[in-house]
């Protein structure tokens, strides 16, 4: 049975008394007609990739090929290592791991769009953190992100991952939900406690906009990420404490999608509002494209 929306998805979990991480997993196995080991295969080299984009930017200094961005997670880790954080290791790692990836992006290096390459960042940021933090197996890890496609299904399906229809509330906004969710579900919370924990995640970073720097998915996209991995992470303690979110998932998603359609065109990706039409913004332009 295919899950339409997040209610279903529940429902079947139930019916069947499986994880999200089972109902994708059987998902797949059906629609590409794979055998189970064949569906792990192929996420393993998933995982791989995710693990050196998010460790290639801590080890050396990244840049992009535009020259806007770089660095940074080299300079978060190099702070990590000095124990004197404000907010703890956990979150400057997940904040280092997203930056890399979104640097590892820009450089034009390989990383996994999960959902999107502007948001590629956060998933791989939230799922390795937690996996190190709570000592996950890589079975456990690639479990996590089928519990994130599972979900993933049911926004692509219901709304859309593209900063140019949604906004970035739909790129970060929508990996972020995915990487609580299966966070949630790696700590032994419920689908129910995954669905809540996105739904929550999407209240709060509903009309978020998408306006990059010279239409490069560098700035303010890269930071975003490390915004994006916090607040997932944040989201799974406040739900594995007990904290329900009052809005379903299906409506939160109906909102992040009807708010998204709502913003003007300069706000989706144009670059033709925000930041990027801000004074730096467009001196940074400018040092791109030249006066173009």
């Amino acid at each position: 049975m295919i899950a339409k929306s997040g209610e279903e998805l529940l429902n079947i979990c139930s019916e069947e008394k499986i994880s999200l991480s089972e109902y994708a997993i059987r998902r797949e196995m059906e629609d590409k007609d794979v055998t189970r080991e064949e569906v792990y295969s192929k996420m393993e080299k998933t995982l791989e990739v995710m693990k050196s984009a998010a460790e290639k930017g801590r080890e050396n200094e990244v840049y992009s090929v535009s020259g806007l961005i770089g660095g940074d997670a080299y300079k978060l880790q190099e702070y990590l290592k000095k124990g004197n954080t404000l907010t703890g290791e956990t979150m400057v790692l997940a904040m280092a791991m997203a930056l890399s990836s979104s640097e590892v992006n820009a450089s034009m290096g390989k990383i996994v769009a999960c959902p999107t390459a502007g948001s590629c960042g956060i998933l791989p940021a939230v799922l390795l953190t937690a996996g190190e933090r709570l000592n996950k197996t890589d079975k456990e890890l690639m479990d996590g992100l089928f519990a994130a496609a599972a979900v993933g299904m049911i926004i692509g399906r219901n709304a859309t991952f593209a900063g140019a229809e949604g906004g970035c509330q739909a790129e970060c906004g929508s990996a972020s939900a995915m990487a609580a969710a299966a966070v949630v579900e790696m700590m032994g919370g419920t689908p129910k406690m995954s669905l809540d924990a996105a739904a929550i995640v999407f209240k709060n970073i509903l009309g978020l906009v998408c306006d990059p720097v010279a239409g490069l998915v560098e700035i303010p996209c890269a930071k975003r990420n490390s915004s994006g991995a916090v607040s997932a992470l944040c989201t799974v303690d406040l739900v594995m404490a007990g904290v329900e979110s009052k809005i379903p998932f299906d409506d939160a998603l109906s909102a992040m999608y009807k708010v998204g359609r709502s913003l003007p065109a300069s706000l989706r990706e144009t670059a033709l509002g925000g930041v990027a039409i801000t004074k730096a913004g467009l001196e940074l332009k400018k040092k791109v494209f030249g006066d173009k």
